[in-house]
């Protein structure tokens, strides 16, 4: 054999036992999906803004579309909520006689709750009920649960419209302490983000988990305040359960809810560490939920 011919065979001889993945990584190739390093997936993320804001309006709008009355149940579906708990809680239950302007308290905390509930629920389901979308096209699939919060976020905002004017028509003076709603608002939206990031990849790989997510949602609501004062609720347990009321304080929910009910009724004493405790929460569940969403990126939609 020639010498040419030698080298030839001896390239091909160790080509062929050089592994695969080697080979790629020496010649700059990589895999078609594969997880980029998180500072490059906020970029993406950001530069995809657009697209999350738009299929979150347009979610919303179709959502009414075939009803007859349209984009008008934004604002009767939170009214009707209202009066069905108020019905339950304020009437049959007779829950008002101790807590000052009942309605104005049920209602902040029903519609607080309702924004977290079905943000969390929603970001659940972001990725199992959008998998053609997925396998389809090439993005960061955060954006999926980030619309389904400001979907949620829209429709809170007809919500709050509605909110305001209750605890006005109760008789709550409109004080400086309104002014901070918005950042009561972004707290739990942040905080709302991160927990839907993380049941997203939970929801994602544990299917079952959306069969139990409604009862896990039940038994939150009735742990976090929305019909009844906390304080008041747990008086009468014994000193030695006295650890219960800072467990269900420092529930994010919960906190939330004080610090609305704080900011409109001017009656309402929250917990003193409830502007601590929602920002905990907030940063804490944004910062876990998207790094743990973002470890399993390029697993979503496989298999």
């Amino acid at each position: 054999m020639s010498q040419p011919d030698s080298a030839v065979a001896d390239a091909q001889g160790g080509a062929a036992t050089e592994s695969l993945a080697a080979l790629a990584k020496r010649h700059g190739l990589r895999r078609a999906i594969a997880r980029p390093s998180l500072p490059f997936y906020v970029k993406q993320l950001w530069a995809r803004r657009h697209f999350v804001l738009k299929y979150a309006t347009s979610r919303n709008v179709s959502k009414y579309s075939q009803s007859m009355l349209g984009q008008l149940w934004q604002l009767l579906t939170p009214l009707l909520n209202a009066g069905v708990y108020y019905l339950m809680f304020g009437v049959i239950l007779d829950q008002k006689k101790d807590i000052s302007n009942y309605t104005a308290f049920l209602i902040t905390g029903v519609f607080i709750f309702t924004f977290t509930q079905r943000t969390v629920s929603g970001g659940a389901k972001s990725i199992s009920n959008n998998l053609s979308l997925i396998r389809a096209l090439h993005f960061p699939r955060a954006a999926l649960p980030l619309a389904y919060a400001v979907q949620e976020l829209q429709q809170l905002l007809w919500s709050m419209l509605v909110l305001i004017g209750i605890v006005l028509l109760t008789g709550e003076p409109l004080t400086l302490y309104w002014l901070l709603i918005p950042v009561a608002l972004l707290l739990q939206l942040t905080f709302n983000i991160g927990a839907s990031l993380f049941m997203a990849r939970v929801g994602a790989f544990a299917r079952d988990m959306n069969q139990l997510l409604p009862f896990i949602m039940r038994t939150w609501l009735y742990a976090s305040g929305v019909f009844f004062s906390i304080p008041d609720r747990v008086a009468d347990l014994p000193e030695s359960l006295a650890f219960v009321q800072y467990i269900m304080e420092l529930n994010p929910a919960a906190a939330y809810i004080e610090l609305m009910r704080d900011l409109l009724i001017q009656s309402h004493t929250p917990p003193q560490w409830a502007w601590t405790t929602a920002i905990f929460w907030a940063v804490f569940a944004l910062v876990i939920g998207f790094w743990y969403f973002w470890r399993a990126e390029e697993r979503y939609g496989r298999g």
